[in-house]
């Protein structure tokens, strides 16, 4: 059997292959759902400002007049 070594609280443990792996998609899939939420507020609050700079909130029906 396999045995790989991960990092737990600054700390180097050995542990199965497999359990390596999962340790590391996890961490993976972490790290993605933080980006994609980042990155997701970040377009939010730059196309929020950026349609309110004109210091005036319209709504769709004098938008489709203009």
């Amino acid at each position: 059997m396999a045995k790989d070594v991960i990092s737990v609280d600054g700390q180097d443990v050995v542990v199965r292959e497999d359990t390596a792996k999962a340790f590391r998609g996890v961490n993976w899939a972490l790290a993605s759902v933080i980006a994609f939420v980042a990155i997701t507020a970040a377009l939010f609050i730059i196309f929020t400002v950026s349609a309110a700079s004109d210091c005036e909130v319209k709504t769709p029906a004098e938008i489709e007049q203009r």
